[in-house]
């Protein structure tokens, strides 16, 4: 058995880890060594993949699921270029190394989903599947702003405001009247994992530091094995950016769409992303 890591460090940052399931020596089992690294969104934590990781740690395969940069309390750097998307993927490259994987299989959900494709498109060597939950392929996501997409995104603009939505999440959430949101208990979870737990800041400027990206991963096509989860409940990401998505795969590709699920993929329909997740890395 592979020995568990609690933290991973990457330029004076320390990131916490939670880390479960086995990996296994034998030959027969190579595959299995591969571990799955699971990248949550916003605002989430890798808590959000608690009712998934035991699906897949049942079938043998060792999960992993870091609190990124921003949410981790030892990796939230004050400056809003510090995370560029194309940092986020370093730090997944570095949690690879820390795992000893030469490649890992990549899961990620919202933003988590929009790093994962950062990390398949920039380090196709280090990937050998990829299941991207929610959010498209960059490019398909930028392409669809005018077939719709525009509309759903209107927070992107709100978001870039400094201590504005900081103060409105805050008071929503912390207010006796707070109205439930997402799946069951997430107004909780974003009160207390997020507000509380000092999160909020680094989890928007995942948002503020978009104007800093890299504008040659809207082109850059991903070469590994992928499946694209999607749900027609998404008031967030259009049909025309998930539709688009399969152009900017040249590998096999799958495309789910889950009907009647919203944006809360992982929470609402943990089966149905492990079994997604299983049937990719078989």
């Amino acid at each position: 058995m592979a020995q568990t890591i609690s933290e991973f460090t990457r330029d004076g940052l320390t990131f916490d880890v939670t880390d479960s399931g086995v990996t296994r020596s034998d030959d027969a089992a190579a595959a299995d060594d591969v571990p799955i690294v699971m990248l949550h969104g916003f605002p989430e934590r890798a808590s959000c993949w608690d009712a998934v990781t035991p699906l897949l740690n049942a079938q043998g395969y060792r999960t992993v699921a870091p609190d990124q940069r921003g949410y981790s309390p030892r990796a939230r750097p004050s400056a809003v270029r510090d995370y560029r998307t194309s940092e986020l993927a370093r730090d997944v490259i570095a949690l690879a190394d820390a795992l000893d994987a030469p490649k890992i299989h990549l899961v990620g959900h919202d933003w988590g989903s929009a790093v994962a494709w950062s990390v398949a498109g920039d380090h196709p060597d280090r990937v050998a599947t990829l299941t991207a939950l929610a959010v498209p392929h960059p490019g398909a996501y930028l392409r669809a702003m005018p077939r719709g997409q525009l509309l759903r995104s209107w927070y992107l603009g709100l978001f870039q405001i400094p201590r504005l939505p900081e103060w409105l999440l805050s008071k929503g959430v912390t207010s006796p009247r707070a109205p439930q949101i997402g799946p069951p208990g997430f107004t909780d979870h974003l009160r207390t994992e997020i507000v509380e737990y000092g999160a909020l800041t680094g989890g928007l400027n995942w948002y503020r530091a978009l104007k800093y990206g890299d504008r040659g991963l809207m082109n850059r096509k991903v070469t590994v094995p992928t499946t694209y989860i999607w749900s027609d409940g998404d008031i967030f990401l259009s049909r025309a950016g998930a539709r688009g998505c399969a152009q900017m795969v040249d590998a096999p590709y799958d495309f789910i769409v889950l009907e009647g699920v919203d944006h809360w993929i992982p929470q609402r329909r943990p089966r149905e992303v492990a079994d997604a997740i299983l049937a990719r890395i078989g």
